[in-house]
């Protein structure tokens, strides 16, 4: 019998040609609606391979009732959503996409920026609700981004490419990450700094860190009470990083400026959300790497993941690196 690949949302049948091919492929029929929990259970039972969204949990429970389980793809960069150690034990490969989305991801991060800081959503909806009657000159004055200064928390690929976005923007370049980046400092300008010097000297805090047991809630009110009171905060990694709370009441305390959010703690956001009453908060749905090529190209990436496991090939983008070792052991 052919492997049997279980895929959690409705994708376009072209971007996963060669699954179609060579497997048996079954995919959840909706495209916008999560796969239940006890369906993605019974699919995980008999399936060789699971191609997944960062909505689903790939937790212990789903990883032993999936006994015939060889690879998860998951179509994120990130893997939070996946229990990495126990995959690893059970023989389980895990595989993202990076590098794929990087630069659609990096282009929205610093829309997103822009945007906050030019208030371009509250002007907006002022002229499609037809209270645009007057001008004066401060007239929904924003601030400025040329010659300000970014501080980008967790200096990944996609970070670097937001660093790039800014060189364009003449903005002076600091950084915080675990480890330092020669490279970037050398072709981008960018200076590394600790992460309390990062606060207080930014005009812009963009948070692209992974959401890691170390990072969850790690903007928290004090953080927050530490950047500029003009400054603009804004988060494209994970929701969890931040204490939504402490950002609201930090907004509300005019401790900082605005914010610029594409991730929530609970996606999708309460439409009564505190954050979303306010003018100085411009919310997207989580589309970071929302164009059609690149999400093509992550769809594509997850099947040729899937397809090189179930061929005996190592994949592409292996997640847990000890998977490999064991595997050729």
């Amino acid at each position: 019998m052919k492997p049997y690949v279980f895929i959690t949302r409705k994708l376009p049948e072209e971007a996963i040609k060669p699954l179609l091919e060579k497997f048996e492929v079954h995919m959840w029929e909706h495209e916008a609606i999560s796969v239940p929990r006890d369906v993605l259970l019974e699919e995980a039972a008999k399936a060789d391979a699971l191609f997944t969204m960062l909505t689903e949990a790939i937790d212990e429970e789903l990883l032993t009732a999936g006994k015939n389980l060889k690879v998860i793809a998951n179509m994120a960069v990130g893997y939070d959503n996946v229990d990495v150690a126990a995959a690893t034990r059970k023989g389980i490969a895990i595989c993202n996409t990076p590098d794929v989305l990087t630069d659609a991801t990096a282009d929205l991060t610093f829309g997103l920026l822009m945007t906050a800081a030019r208030r371009i959503v509250e002007a907006a909806e002022l002229v499609k609700q037809g209270n645009w009657q007057n001008w004066s000159p401060l007239f929904l004055a924003g601030k400025d981004v040329h010659h300000k200064t970014i501080g980008i928390v967790g200096m990944g690929k996609i970070g670097e490419t937001v660093a790039k976005r800014a060189t364009g923007f003449d903005m002076n370049i600091l950084y915080y990450n675990r480890t330092r980046k020669p490279e970037a400092e050398e072709k981008l300008g960018a200076v590394y700094v600790s992460f309390d010097e990062l606060l207080s000297k930014s005009d812009y805090v963009v948070c692209l860190t992974p959401l890691t047991p170390e990072t969850r809630g790690m903007f928290s009110r004090e953080v927050f009470r530490k950047m500029k009171s003009s400054a603009i905060f804004v988060n494209a990694a994970r929701g969890a990083v931040v204490d939504e709370t402490a950002l609201y009441e930090a907004l509300m305390a005019v401790e900082i400026a605005g914010a610029g959010l594409d991730v929530f703690e609970r996606e999708p956001i309460r439409a009564d959300h505190p954050l979303l009453t306010l003018p100085n908060v411009v919310a997207l749905p989580h589309i970071g790497s929302a164009t059609l090529d690149a999400r093509t190209d992550m769809m594509q990436l997850c099947a040729e993941n899937i397809e090189a496991i179930l061929e005996g090939r190592a994949p592409k983008t292996l997640v847990n690196r000890e998977w490999l070792t064991r595997v050729r052991s």
